[in-house]
């Protein structure tokens, strides 16, 4: 059976005073389960984003790290979940590579996701933290059939982690990527979500499957102790915002170590450029995008750390005196290149909740640059995600490896308000493509009246890491043109997974309205 779509398909909009919006079809019912046993946003949530680690595996898991923005009623609330280095690693111990590992132990911080889990669930949620697993529990046990965009990504693992004897039997027990359509069990990932489950999460970074960690870590060499996992701790760190030119709606992005404040910058410039003028889909808009974008980038490969370590506050950044400044550096003619060292992975899962309550939560969490790191702990399941390749080498850089430390991270929750009030709870997952993503749906939603799934269907362009733009399909071939005539290097024929994955939900005066990506599998929920 071939499994490929080729002919053009719209979604539409979708209404409804309780919603949920993933990735995943499971991870969508798991997360209206909740709703309808009577949890809220934050329940629905979680259950969601735990059952993403067992139905979307490539994407994130047990050992991934995570963020959240959220709206509970009141106030907003920033998490930063994301895990530290070992405490023992050090510059010296990376002096032999030019760039920080990939793969192995000596990729991998402390993995944060769980300790969010637990932390959302007792601040703001209302159903018992074990109710949260069922899901996920059965899909592990009982199995799942594996979708068309997990399996298409599946297929690269085997190459990529053939020398991972713990994660070739757990996710390619044959020696191969299970077929599209296929049935799939995990019950080692069953078991340690269980105990999740049923400790609260101390099992996790106290208990049996962290001393299942550590001695693994041992035995490969790694450096992480128990000490690592036992300190780990999230962090209540607020957002950063920034107010769209014309609009009374602001953007919010968790402070750094994530790469939110690049979002920032470049609709910070961009405020300063009269995009409302411009038709959104024109060479004119899309090459000042891309050109603030440039300038973005350049400030976060500068300066872009752990924020305990950066040398430029956030707010020097976003100064709109010194935005407005590099807003005049830009020629409508003439496209400025600046590639960045700055590494990427399209590889991960965001979701968003809301209830008729009024809550609204973005969330994300991913292992990062597919599998992540191939460190699979023997006998649990979980997969270790590899953000201490978001490190640098380079001597002096605020970024460099040490211990203890976050590394910079490129996954982002979204959130928009509109006179300090609640608006859009949004993402675009996707390595670079995720503040990128964030500026395009601004654009089109609050500058130019969009809905949201309109928005996420929109054809999207994408700064590389090189240099160059990619086009999605949909644009007008003259767009193309005049940019490469600009000087931009154009690319047409990039993959889909180029471009992300949103899923956006937007308060209306009554109810929601939601968005869901057709580049993803998932859906908009509704009870």
């Amino acid at each position: 059976m071939k499994w490929a779509c080729p002919y053009p398909s719209n979604r539409s909009p979708v209404f409804g005073n309780n919603m949920v919006a993933t990735s995943q079809p499971l991870a969508t019912y798991a997360g209206l389960r909740m709703l309808e046993q009577g949890g809220n946003a934050v329940d629905a949530a979680l259950a969601a984003a735990i059952t993403l680690t067992v139905v979307e595996p490539n994407n994130n898991g047990i050992g991934s790290d995570a963020f959240a923005i959220l709206w509970d009623g009141n106030t907003l609330h920033g998490l930063n979940a994301s895990g530290r280095s070992p405490s023992a690693w050090c510059p010296e111990r990376f002096e032999s590579h030019q760039s920080m590992p990939t793969l192995g132990w000596d990729a991998v911080t402390v993995p944060g996701a769980v300790s969010a889990w637990v932390e959302l669930s007792s601040k703001f949620g209302k159903l018992p933290f074990h109710q949260l697993f069922e899901s996920a529990i059965n899909y592990a046990n009982n199995g799942y059939q594996v979708g068309p965009k997990t399996g298409y990504y599946w297929q690269f693992a085997p190459k990529q982690f053939k020398a991972f004897d713990a994660f070739m039997s757990t996710f390619c027990p044959d020696g191969r990527a299970p077929d599209i359509g296929a049935t799939i069990r995990l019950p080692d990932h069953a078991n340690s979500l269980q105990m999740i489950a049923e400790t609260g999460g101390e099992a996790f970074y106290r208990g049996s499957l962290a001393d299942k960690m550590i001695e693994h870590s041992a035995a490969c060499g790694g450096a992480m102790t128990h000490e690592d996992l036992a300190s780990h701790q999230c962090d209540w760190v607020g957002t950063l915002s920034r107010e769209l030119a014309g609009t009374d709606v602001s953007l919010h992005e968790i402070p750094p170590n994530g790469q939110g404040l690049l979002a920032l910058i470049a609709m910070g410039i961009t405020n300063h450029l009269d995009l409302a003028s411009l038709p959104v889909d024109s060479a004119d808009s899309v090459h000042l995008q891309i050109e603030a974008t440039r300038l973005a980038y350049a400030e976060v490969e500068r300066h872009l750390a752990d924020i305990q370590h950066m040398k430029v506050t956030p707010e020097t950044l976003l100064d709109p005196a010194y935005l407005e400044q590099r807003a005049s550096e830009i020629d409508i003619s003439t496209a400025n290149e600046h590639p960045t060292a700055l590494g990427s992975s399209a590889d991960t899962v965001y979701l968003s909740a809301a209830d008729q309550s009024g809550m609204m939560i973005s969330f994300i969490q991913s292992n990062y640059r597919g599998f992540g790191s191939g460190i699979v702990v023997p006998g649990t399941g979980i997969s270790m995600q590899n953000r201490g390749s978001g490190f640098t080498t380079e001597n002096g850089h605020p970024n460099q490896v040490a211990g203890g430390k976050r590394p910079y991270q490129t996954i982002i929750p979204g959130f928009a308000t509109h006179l300090g009030k609640p608006v859009m709870s949004f993402g675009v997952m996707g390595g670079h493509m995720q503040a990128q993503g964030h500026l395009q749906m601004m654009i089109r939603i609050f500058l130019h009246q969009q809905n949201p799934q309109a928005a996420s269907d929109a054809p999207r362009w994408h700064l590389r890491e090189d240099g160059a733009v990619c086009l999605e399909h949909g644009f007008d071939p003259a767009v193309a043109k005049t940019l490469a005539n600009r000087g931009h290097r154009v690319e047409l024929n990039e993959p889909e997974h180029v471009f992300g994955g949103a899923q956006l939900i937007y308060k209306m005066d009554a109810g929601y309205v939601g968005g869901s990506d057709h580049r993803k599998e998932g859906y908009v929920g509704i009870c």
